[in-house]
């Protein structure tokens, strides 16, 4: 399998892209040095890093995240975190959202707090990086994912205004309620996505009504396959196959769904039916 190399110059979505946008994701899971080498490898000459350690009423310890910069393209990915550390919280709802960005909606406050504590310092990166006009991205799994949707949100609907190329998010949980959703939906339109894999259980947290997702839907069913669009009578009878399927493995269905290897995976699957 011949996997297209990540291209600089790209401008609008593709799934190769996508991919790599994946594996961007999952960089911002290595130390600084690895980051560093990996960006290097992969055409970056420029690369920060960043990592805050909260103290809140939340179980989130800390936010890693990185800039790299060519001269064409600014990503900034964001860390994820375990299932088993992750659940607890999305699923409290005791705590009050606070207001969106530009005071459009409201958010999760975890996830506010721990863009909160490095957003200043990668805006300022990003500023400082982006001196040929570069396109800029943003990517993230799991919690990362939140706060990758979250920090482009706030580049658009704050100073500077600046609208990114793209967010590209896997395995996101539920970020904000309606009236923020329905603002980025307008806004990133052709420029958000949102993928899901099968019975990933994170984008089932936090529970409805009080939160729910932006767009754009991208889900990889139980086979493996990437749908756009998944009419929900259709989705059940996939999810049930997939909670159906190797029943005795250590993990649920749910969980094992959840890695970002597995989404990695099923991506390069996708990329060998369509090359």
């Amino acid at each position: 399998m011949t996997i297209p190399a990540l291209d600089h110059a790209t401008t609008r979505y593709s799934l190769p892209h996508a991919y790599w946008m994946g594996r961007a994701a999952g960089l911002a899971s290595l130390d600084r040095d690895g980051i560093e080498a990996q960006a290097n490898a992969w055409g970056f000459d420029r690369v920060r890093y960043f990592e805050s350690t909260h103290k809140m009423p939340f179980p989130i310890e800390d936010t890693q995240a990185y800039v790299m910069a060519s001269d064409r393209m600014i990503v900034t990915g964001f860390r994820g975190t375990e299932v088993a550390k992750i659940r607890d919280w999305l699923t409290d709802v005791d705590t009050p959202p606070v207001p969106g960005p530009g005071n459009k909606g409201f958010v999760h406050y975890g996830f506010h707090q721990a863009l909160q504590s490095v957003y200043p310092q990668i805006l300022d990166t990003i500023a400082e990086f982006r001196d040929q006009g570069q396109s800029i991205w943003f990517t993230g799994h799991s919690l990362g994912a939140a706060l990758a949707m979250l920090a482009g949100t706030r580049l658009y609907f704050e100073q500077p205004r600046l609208l990114a190329d793209g967010v590209y998010t896997f395995g996101q949980p539920r970020t904000c309620e309606r009236l923020l959703a329905a603002a980025h939906n307008k806004a990133f339109a052709d420029r958000c996505y949102r993928f899901v894999n099968n019975n990933d259980i994170v984008p089932h947290l936090p529970p409805e009504p009080a939160y729910t997702h932006v767009d754009a839907l991208r889900y990889f069913d139980a086979a493996g396959q990437l749908h756009q669009t998944m009419p929900l009578i259709a989705a059940l009878q996939d999810r049930a196959k997939g909670v159906g399927a190797d029943l005795f493995a250590p993990e649920t269905d749910a969980i094992r769904d959840h890695h970002l290897s597995n989404y990695i995976a099923a991506f390069e699957k996708n990329l060998i039916t369509t090359s």
